[in-house]
């Protein structure tokens, strides 16, 4: 279930929170990010090459391309037993922001987007057919928890887009990771 908490940017306690999709997406449109609920039914085992992944979903990758221009697709994926786990975690936990605008698909497991815009820190769940697109620079960060288990599929219009301009702020220190906020869920 995806689940959207809306914190002010100097307090930690949630002002309100949906698990409603169509209010998630209203509450996501005022700060310019567009969510929608796709479908993501395709069986996807870990051992698919990027191009596999892609092309399970093509319809939609193509409608997407035709729509917006992107020139680089790729897929992003991480299992509890990556070796690399914590390196690729700590890479996307400090708040950072992108040339370009960042659409993500998810087409398996779930991730934290965290979105600093107006004053306000918006928490995201977003799990499998979540589409979620970061406009261009939009301070953000992402958490995938202490045992990753997401695969999706980046859209960029530029080659470079998803270059992340760290902005130095320690304000990801302050919100519930993705174990803490799942843990609080429960």
């Amino acid at each position: 279930m995806s689940v959207l908490s809306i914190y002010s940017d100097s307090s930690a306690n949630a002002l309100e929170t949906s698990t409603n999709p169509g209010e998630i997406a209203q509450k996501l449109a005022g700060i310019n990010v567009s969510f929608e609920r796709w479908t993501a039914e395709k069986e996807l085992n870990d051992s698919l090459t990027q191009d596999e992944v892609i092309d399970a979903y093509r319809a939609s990758v193509d409608r997407l391309i035709d729509k917006y221009g992107f020139k680089t697709i790729d897929v992003v994926s991480l299992h509890p037993d990556h070796p690399d786990k914590k390196l690729f975690r700590q890479k996307f936990l400090a708040e950072h922001t992108h040339d370009d605008f960042e659409v993500r698909f998810f087409v398996d497991g779930r991730g934290l987007f965290y979105l600093h815009a107006n004053n306000h820190v918006y928490v995201i769940l977003c799990e499998q057919g979540d589409l979620i697109s970061v406009p261009a620079h939009t301070a953000h960060w992402f958490d995938m928890g202490e045992r990753p288990h997401f695969k999706c599929i980046r859209f960029f219009t530029t080659p470079d887009g998803w270059q992340a301009n760290f902005t130095g702020d320690d304000i990801a220190t302050r919100y519930p990771n993705f174990d803490e906020f799942v843990a609080d869920l429960a």
